[in-house]
């Protein structure tokens, strides 16, 4: 594991840490990288946990608080939770446990969402425990009271996407099955509450009506982040001509490199394998 330390690396030139569930948080990643080149980037996939969504709220918190202590070791200068799940349940306590700016999906996914919506009715498709937790109703009450949520979950999604089935006729099945009771309202605007969810646009898009709109948070997750960085002094304006890329799973990294490439466009390089064993260590 890469360590950055030393009276030579200041706090701008610090990574920014990203971590998922799995390999879904790379959508988020490619927009991080997309929009700020010069930044060192870790990622953390844990596949071998994943999925998030069907699992209770404080193994999501455990989990988390895990993968935000290794990455706070490392040291990370910033830590974006790319888990719609991680983001609902744990997120409050995250920013208790570092000293680091911490951001989580759901807020610029909403805020995105109520910029575009013509009549105020919004849809929100997510993981089992992501729509349990009412986290984007609640975050609509406070940017915007007046939008009407209506949500679905769709637990099958992220296994099947982990899975590399993203094309397969059992994917556009399942899809239309969890949004055919969306298609019966008069949304006009449906949120991605899930970073693997992105993979699954083009089936998405198939099923809804054309004249709903699709919000993917990726894109203003990375605009986000860059906000904190800018505002914390910690944006790395250097001249490096070229930023460092490290990512670490806990299970199976050959099939993580081998879906990721469908992903990003290319395969992925510098791909370490981290025990859950060790990740226990940094349970309270």
């Amino acid at each position: 594991m890469r360590k950055f330390t030393g009276n030579n690396i200041n706090k701008k030139q610090l990574p920014i840490g990203i971590f998922d569930s799995g390999l879904g948080g790379l959508t988020v990643y490619k927009q991080i990288r997309k929009l700020l080149p010069k930044e060192n980037l870790i990622y953390f996939g844990d596949t071998a946990r994943v999925p998030y969504g069907s699992k209770s709220e404080n193994t999501i918190i455990d989990f988390a608080t895990q993968i935000t202590k290794f990455l706070n070791d490392i040291p990370v200068k910033a830590i974006v939770v790319a888990c719609n799940t991680a983001s609902s349940y744990a997120l409050k306590k995250l920013k208790n446990i570092v000293g680091i700016p911490i951001i989580g999906v759901i807020e610029p996914g909403v805020k995105a969402a109520n910029k575009k919506t013509k009549n105020n009715k919004i849809g929100v498709i997510g993981t089992t425990g992501t729509i349990k937790s009412n986290s984007y109703k609640d975050t609509f009450k406070k940017i915007n009271p007046s939008v009407e949520v209506y949500s679905n979950d769709c637990p099958l999604f992220v296994p099947l996407v982990e899975e590399g089935w993203i094309d397969h006729s059992v994917t556009y099945q399942i899809a239309q099955e969890y949004l055919k009771e969306l298609i019966n309202t008069d949304i006009d605007s449906l949120i991605l509450g899930c970073t693997h969810y992105p993979l699954l646009e083009h089936v998405i898009k198939k099923i809804l009506p054309n004249s709903v709109q699709i919000i993917n948070s990726s894109t203003e997750v990375a605009m986000e982040i860059e906000k904190v960085l800018t505002n914390n002094n910690l944006l790395n304006t250097g001249n490096e001509s070229k930023s460092m890329n490290k990512f670490y799973v806990t299970d199976f990294p050959q099939k993580f490199i081998d879906i990721s490439k469908n992903i990003l466009g290319y395969s992925l390089e510098n791909v370490e394998l981290v025990s859950t064993e060790l990740l226990d260590k940094y349970s309270e």
